[in-house]
Formats: C-alpha cells, sequence, structure tokens
C-alpha cells in the first residue's frame, strides 16, 4: 500500500518512517513555534525491526513510509524506546495491523504500554544492558529512567553505530532536513537549547550521569536519531557538549528581569533594577509576561545566573500571568541561581511577598526582602530598585570570577 509519503535512509541498515507535524504550537506547555517531527525508524535486517511509532494522527504516514520500503506485514520486531503518546499514539493500532512477531520496550515501558493502551499480546520487557539478535545484527538496550519518563530507553544499533536516543538530543522542528547539518545552525541551536531548557532541565543530575554512562560504554556512536528534530550524523561532541553544560547550570553574568505590569508602575521599577544590573556589568534580558511566553523564558533561564521577578498585585495575589510562569519555572527546577522579588500596588501589595515566597521555595538564593512601590514609584523607589539590580550585578559578578 505504498502511498505518496516516503522513507528516507539516514545509514546503511536504517530508514527514518516518521512524521512531520507542521502545525502543531503546544507541547503541554512549551510553545514549538516551528512545529515538530515524531521520529520513527526501520531496521532493514534479517528480523525487520521498527523502531518507536508516531503520534495517532499520523499513521497513515508512518505506514506509507514504511511501505516505501517494505510491505509493513514484514516486520518482525516493534521496539518501544519511549511510551508517551507522540510516539506510541499508534502503536496498538500497528500491532494489530502488521502482527509481529515480537514487541519490546523497558521494563517500566512494558508496564506503561499496558496501562495506556490494554495491549492483551505480550510485551517483552528489556534490561539495561540487554542484547537482541536481529539475526544479521545486534540491538543493545540502556535504561534511561527519568529521562524523561520512567519507561526512557536507549537503543543501540552496532553494526551502523547509530544510537536511537528517544527523547535525548532531541528538539521540536518541523523540517525537510533529516540531518542537523542541513539545518541553519542559529535554528538548530535555539531549538535544542530550548527543548533542553522546557523538557530536560529538571533531570539534569541524571544527564550528567548519562552522559557519563555512555561514554563509559565504548559504543561506536556514528549517528544519534532522536524522536524528535534531525538526526546528528557530524560533530556528535557538539551536542554532547551542549548537554554537558546545560546540565551543570553554571552561573553565568546574564540577569533575567521578568515582569508583568497593570499600570506600567512595575515596568518602570524593572527598567530601574535593569539599568542598576547594566551598570553593575551584568548581561540582561527583559521579559515582559505580555510579551513572551512562559517557554521562552524557560529558554532565557536555561544560561542565567539570576532571576529578578516582578508584579503589581491583583486581588491580593500578583497577577495571573507571573504566576504562570512561576509556577513553570518552579517544576523545571533551574538551579545555582541568586534573584530577589519586587512589585507595585495600590492599598494591599502581597504580590511581590507571594514571588519571593515562590522563588525561595526554587531554592533561588535571595539577596534582598522584597521591594515595593505604592503606586507609581517616585524616585526614591526607583533608586532603590537601581540599587537592587546593583547589588546583583556584583553578586554575579562574585560568582563568575573564576570564569
Amino acid at each position: 500500500m505504498p502511498g505518496i509519503y516516503k522513507a528516507i535512509k539516514v545509514s546503511e541498515h536504517v530508514y527514518w518512517v516518521g512524521a512531520v507535524d507542521w502545525t502543531i504550537r503546544d507541547f503541554h506547555g512549551y510553545t514549538t513555534k516551528r512545529g515538530s517531527t515524531y521520529n520513527a525508524y526501520l531496521v532493514v535486517a534479517d528480523k525487520i525491526t521498527l523502531i518507536d511509532t508516531v503520534k495517532a494522527p499520523f499513521r497513515q504516514e508512518l505506514l506509507s513510509r514504511i511501505a516505501s520500503v517494505v510491505d509493513p506485514s514484514r516486520i518482525d520486531y516493534i521496539i518501544s524506546n519511549h511510551s508517551e503518546m507522540d510516539h506510541s499514539g499508534c502503536l496498538a493500532d500497528i500491532i494489530r495491523e502488521v502482527s509481529p512477531e515480537k514487541v519490546f520496550a523497558s521494563v517500566m515501558g512494558a508496564k506503561t504500554l499496558k496501562e495506556h493502551f490494554a495491549i492483551e499480546r505480550e510485551i517483552i520487557p528489556l534490561k539495561d544492558g540487554t542484547e537482541l539478535s536481529l539475526g544479521n545484527m545486534t540491538l543493545t538496550f540502556m535504561e534511561t529512567r527519568m529521562l524523561h519518563w520512567p519507561d526512557s530507553m536507549f537503543s543501540y544499533l552496532k553494526e551502523d553505530g547509530l544510537l536511537f536516543s528517544q527523547d535525548a538530543f532531541g528538539m521540536h522542528l518541523a523540517t525537510v532536513e533529516r540531518f542537523a547539518d542541513e539545518v541553519e545552525e542559529s535554528i538548530l541551536n535555539y531549538e535544542a537549547a530550548t527543548y533542553y531548557a522546557n523538557i530536560l532541565l529538571p533531570y539534569s543530575p541524571l544527564i550528567l550521569n548519562l552522559i557519563d554512562k555512555v561514554d563509559r560504554s565504548g559504543l561506536d556512536i556514528r549517528i544519534i536519531a532522536p524522536d524528535h528534530g534531525p538526526l546528528w550524523r557530524k560533530d556528535l561532541g557538539k551536542i554532547l557538549g551542549s548537554y554537558g553544560t546545560w546540565a551543570q547550570q553554571k552561573p553565568t553574568s546574564k540577569a533575567i528581569v521578568l515582569f508583568h505590569t497593570m499600570w506600567h508602575s512595575t515596568e518602570l521599577m524593572a527598567r530601574a533594577i535593569e539599568e542598576g544590573l547594566i551598570a553593575g556589568g551584568a548581561r540582561v534580558k527583559v521579559m515582559s509576561m505580555e510579551a513572551f511566553h512562559r517557554s521562552d523564558v524557560a529558554y532565557e533561564v536555561l544560561d542565567a545566573g539570576a532571576l529578578v521577578a516582578g508584579s503589581s498585585t491583583l486581588n491580593n495575589n500578583m497577577l495571573p500571568a507571573m504566576a504562570d510562569v512561576l509556577t513553570y519555572l518552579k517544576g523545571l527546577k533551574p538551579k545555582n541561581l541568586i534573584g530577589a522579588a519586587f512589585g507595585s500596588y495600590g492599598w494591599s501589595g502581597e504580590a511581590a511577598s507571594h514571588i519571593h515566597e515562590v522563588l525561595s521555595a526554587m531554592k533561588v538564593d535571595l539577596v534582598e526582602e522584597p521591594v515595593k512601590a505604592k503606586y507609581v514609584p517616585d524616585d526614591a523607589a526607583l533608586e532603590t530598585c537601581y540599587a537592587l539590580g546593583s547589588k546583583i550585578a556584583e553578586k554575579l559578578r562574585e560568582g563568575t570570577a573564576d570564569e
């Protein structure tokens, strides 16, 4: 049943048979400005093997690409590296249509898939380090629990030096180019960092361990094939090095001034803090929550050393957009930040204190008590804000003096 969609050969024995989603713009709260891909791979071995499937609406695209290489009914094995629905959404249907000899997943993946789809047939669990013979080729499996689900797993095809890395080393980017070296570098760098900041940041300690584990494994990795975005086949050290840098979260001289304002009074405070930071030698990014999305903030925080957040007070609380972004950031667990809270108010003024509490819960090292200004900040209030920026810049210099 070949159709208009064709497979793309990515190594001697492997074809990309995934789907391109040009229209998706939200991935559970993360803005995907350039769409995404759902990557699946066909290993043409003695035992023809499908690595992952795609999001449910793209099932026919997957089958069409497979059919451009082999009849889907010839698939012997299906391997699920990650059971999240963008990779397993059509798995149950594919199993019914293809009727493979065996279906494999990690130990946790086998349980998760059963719970997701009530799949009746056996899903064979693969332990860390297990080898699977495909006849003339061999797959080796590495558990990567909580990167970023409990079921996550890498698969490695020895003969092609190809690592199927599920969500690691990926990005949300809809493109006709299948390899990273074919994509404009500025887009590649931005989307890889944005993906890490919004998806993988909470698991940074585990990522450092994983990089070390892969390095110690001695695997000859020549291609990294993630489940989203382009594949890496050149200068693999670049993406591996970026992950190592992002995972360490070393503080830099960059400060994020985040605010939401009603009548621009809190904005005036933010600009005064900005000026103090600049005068103190810090790099500054000022972000109004009227202009930026929470995922944009996560991207900027990824390489920051300070987070300063402010809001005017509404109904004894911070403004909703500020509560939204701080809740999002708290879940991402950024580390090694200093910061402070600020805000204007009319008669109650709780917002700045609430922000202070959230930043404290995020383990941000707070340099001052909340700075507040009643109604429109006067010269004295703006000087206080400027001084706050100067103090944060000084502490950033102290924290990055050895760079």
